[in-house]
């Protein structure tokens, strides 16, 4: 595995698309033919293996059941087109400016535009609260790549969103699903939070549009787990004030935490089962940990069950 990446070091530049090329760079490096195959490639068929060829692609399940040696041929999905899905709700801020669930969002995001400009893919950028904010054109040159990169960054630099009652995660999804005239990757970065429980279920629903669709989704969960799922507040009176709707409420954590973590736990696993069962990649995320090793580990993974 490469080094990590010094992300203080980083900051000290200030320059999201230098962080995304010495990121992507790693990742490269780190991962050999991987992630160059992560995201569009497919398997197409075999073919007897030539003598004298190259033995990187044998297919050795298939020689021992057969004693022949076949070669895996694989498509490539150079027209791929990516769509990344950015929740900027005014939760994406918390907990606190620099160390928030949008950061982790953009610096993804970042690096996967990145990876995938260099395999040639389009990818577009849509940002949503309540309604669509940004929606730009999927393509895949570098100058456009280059304006994603300034659009992210500039996301970094700004303050929260004014208060909205809901987060319309389930509104936007079925909009993209209309707009996408082809088989496409979408990806999801959101925390999935502050949302009555018969939205949850339409934003699940969204989500099985898409896959109706045939397009590959993957959701990237965002959340500071200490005090999100487990509830971890020091056992003192707090004013607790939702982020989107500026609604307080006075209470000690030890009077709800047992009831809390009891339905962040069952809500936690229906997420994960309906994305299972729709073929959803789902990758949990804890802010607290660093980005880079979150989004290795996925890559890792995303290569091995291929």
């Amino acid at each position: 595995m490469s080094q990590p990446l010094d992300l203080a070091a980083v900051r000290s530049f200030e320059n999201l698309e230098f962080l995304a090329r010495q990121l992507v760079e790693g990742f490269i490096t780190g991962l050999h033919q991987s992630p160059y195959h992560g995201f569009s490639v497919e398997f197409s068929e075999h073919r007897l293996y030539n003598p004298g060829e190259s033995t990187r692609h044998l297919d050795w399940k298939v020689f021992a059941r057969t004693d022949k040696l076949f070669v895996k041929r694989y498509e490539e999905e150079t027209n791929l087109r990516c769509h990344l899905l950015l929740d900027v709700s005014p939760s994406m801020y918390y907990p606190a400016p620099g160390h928030d669930k949008l950061r982790f969002a953009v610096l993804c995001a970042a690096a996967i535009t990145t990876m995938l400009q260099k395999q040639r893919d389009a990818v577009g950028l849509v940002t949503f609260a309540d309604q669509v904010e940004l929606q730009t054109p999927v393509r895949s040159t570098s100058t456009h790549r280059h304006t994603l990169l300034l659009t992210l960054q500039q996301l970094l630099e700004r303050s929260p969103t004014p208060r909205r009652a809901t987060t319309d995660v389930s509104g936007v999804i079925h909009t993209i699903a209309q707009q996408i005239p082809k088989r496409s990757l979408v990806v999801l970065f959101s925390d999935m939070l502050g949302r009555a429980p018969e939205e949850q279920t339409a934003t699940l629903a969204a989500l099985q549009h898409l896959r109706h669709q045939n397009h590959e989704v993957l959701l990237f969960h965002i959340m500071d787990r200490a005090t999100e799922a487990d509830f971890d507040f020091q056992d003192r009176p707090y004013v607790f004030e939702d982020v989107e709707t500026g609604e307080t409420v006075k209470l000690q954590p030890s009077q709800v935490r047992e009831q809390y973590r009891a339905a962040m736990q069952k809500y936690e696993h229906e997420l994960v089962l309906r994305c299972g069962q729709y073929k959803i990649d789902f990758v949990p995320v804890d802010i607290r940990e660093p980005f880079d090793r979150v989004l290795y580990a996925y890559l890792v993974k995303r290569g091995k069950v291929r």
